[in-house]
């Protein structure tokens, strides 16, 4: 698992538009190392790894433009903390998700939104 976090790492380095320029414009609260969601590389081999803002941001084409994070079609970037990651959800659950809901499809409709997990290892809570 470690060695496919420094492979993923090399190729991310390695790979053009992964550009480091990108990084310099992120919002304070997010750094590079904060997990995105969290992927099966195989399902058949349970090949499992995290998803981080800078590997997604490599597959976006972003870079900083004017202060801006934009991606590779020129839209602006903006991250989006989900919440629902409760072990004993509160009673208003419901109307917290659909709130939720309601502000990302706001966002989608002029900016790229990328959703970062509640929960910091990535992984889904059943």
């Amino acid at each position: 698992m470690q060695l496919l976090n420094i492979v993923s790492w090399l190729l991310l380095l390695a790979a053009p538009s992964a550009s480091p320029s990108c990084c310099t414009c992120l919002p304070k609260e997010i750094q590079p190392t904060d997990v995105v969601s969290y992927q099966d590389d195989n399902p058949s081999k349970k090949g499992k790894h995290s998803v981080t803002v800078a590997q997604k941001l490599a597959s976006l084409k972003a870079h900083c433009k004017k202060g801006k994070l934009i991606d590779g079609a020129g839209k602006e970037i903006r991250f989006f903390h989900l919440t629902g990651c409760w072990g004993n959800p509160p009673e208003d659950y419901q109307e917290i998700l659909d709130e939720q809901s309601r502000k990302l499809a706001q966002l989608k409709k002029r900016y790229t939104v990328i959703e970062l997990t509640c929960n910091p290892s990535g992984m889904l809570i059943p």
